[in-house]
């Protein structure tokens, strides 16, 4: 028996690899279509991902809470965020703390203006919807309170599984986080497409406005003359990813940084000082664009599979619609806000509003439809304090509506 189940193994595995390989190629055969000047990108991935989920689904709603099968897409899942992450966070380092002082105030009210938006919009969901469901007040509040989690794609989704308690209202927190999260990835990747080109923005013009401080911290690092751990800078990545993930495991109460956090805080400073010593802390720049895009299509093969399994099993419209709402209003009012009030430029209003969002594989489409990684700091900027802030509104939510 013991040896039927190893083989049985091995052939899940072989099958795990060939399909995530086979998922990468067609999802970036997908992303490259272009329509008027628009396309998915890396998030191709992302859609061939999910209907793998959604045509395998009563296979992987069997399997996917087995240690083999869910243990598998969460390492995809999990090794993908950190390699895509930490990336982010060497590359914004050496912009970020002036990028940071300088926008500080705006970058802090953005971030909350969004996730209030969304949690507004949540509780009026919640008012409205209550009067028309078969749930109770705990239930259909645990459900909304999860389609906001996928709707932002955030971390607050373990926020909301503590604050609700029992088993049963955590399940029910996890069908909406899965209803509304496959919007909620697409949707961002599409605005921050869309508005440059409803805007008529002139690229060029637009990176000139990022780049003054990227051009000074180059100048302050090359006085040095270091010494590199390896030739590819392999080392200080993994050492940055390795103490970000202590940091995330961290909890206080029930808030922590997450992985996501822990690996971004730890590689913006390694990123900003670029060295401890003599010695080098900073990769090559292609190394980290390497990691950067095979960190985000593991992250959207892992999330896309299982996410489409349970997308099919729980589908319900009117749930859907919710998330579309929660995921529409806040980037709308960030935007103009950000426009209108804070007066930032087109670029650190789309790169705050993907961290704001906290939406990974829309930072992934922004470096591209931007052609700088510029963006990346006002993602960085934007990013915790969104963080803090959707936990918090998780859990007022919660506690208002129960």
């Amino acid at each position: 028996m013991d040896m039927f189940n190893g083989i049985l193994s091995i052939h899940g595995v072989s099958f795990l690899m060939i399909s995530v390989i086979a998922i990468a190629a067609l999802g970036y055969v997908l992303g490259r279509i272009t329509i008027k000047g628009i396309s998915l990108g890396t998030a191709g991935v992302f859609i061939v991902a999910l209907i793998y989920g959604c045509v395998f689904y009563k296979q992987l709603s069997e399997e996917i809470n087995t240690d083999f099968v869910g243990n598998a897409l969460k390492i995809v899942d999990n090794l993908g965020l950190i390699l895509f992450v930490t990336a982010v966070g060497f590359i914004a380092g050496p912009n970020f703390f002036g990028n940071f002082k300088k926008n500080f105030k705006s970058y802090v009210i953005l971030a909350v203006i969004i996730i209030l938006s969304g949690g507004l919009a949540c509780a009026g969901c919640i008012m409205v919807g209550r009067n028309f469901t078969d749930l109770s007040n705990e239930e259909f509040t645990a459900m909304l309170t999860g389609i906001l989690s996928g709707a932002l794609t955030t971390p607050g989704f373990s926020a909301a599984k503590d604050a609700v308690g029992s088993d049963h209202l955590q399940s029910i927190v996890s069908v909406g986080y899965a209803i509304a999260y496959i919007f909620g990835v697409i949707g961002v990747v599409l605005f921050v497409q869309i508005i440059p080109k409803l805007a008529k923005a002139d690229m060029a013009k637009e990176r000139e406005k990022l780049a003054p401080t990227a051009k000074k911290d180059t100048k302050e690092k090359k006085m040095f003359k270091l010494i590199e751990m390896d030739s590819f800078g392999i080392m200080p990545f993994a050492m940055a990813a390795f103490f970000g993930i202590i940091i995330g495991s961290f909890k206080f109460g029930n808030f922590s940084l997450s992985t996501t956090g822990g690996c971004l805080l730890v590689s913006l400073i390694f990123g900003h000082f670029g060295r401890i010593g003599k010695f080098s802390v900073m990769p090559k720049d292609s190394t980290l664009k390497v990691f950067r895009e095979l960190g985000l299509m593991f992250f959207l093969i892992g999330a896309g599979v299982s996410g489409g399994a349970k997308f099919v099993q729980y589908f319900d419209a009117v749930y859907f619609l919710y998330g579309m709402i929660m995921t529409i209003v806040p980037m709308i009012i960030g935007y103009l806000f950000a426009k209108y009030v804070l007066k930032l430029s087109l670029l650190n209003n789309l790169g705050s509003i993907t961290g704001g969002m906290t939406s990974t594989p829309a930072l992934g489409t922004l470096i591209s439809t931007a052609g700088t990684e510029n963006v990346a700091s006002a993602y960085a900027a934007t990013y915790p304090v969104a963080l803090i802030s959707v936990v918090l509104v998780s859990q007022f939510l919660i506690i208002l509506f129960k």
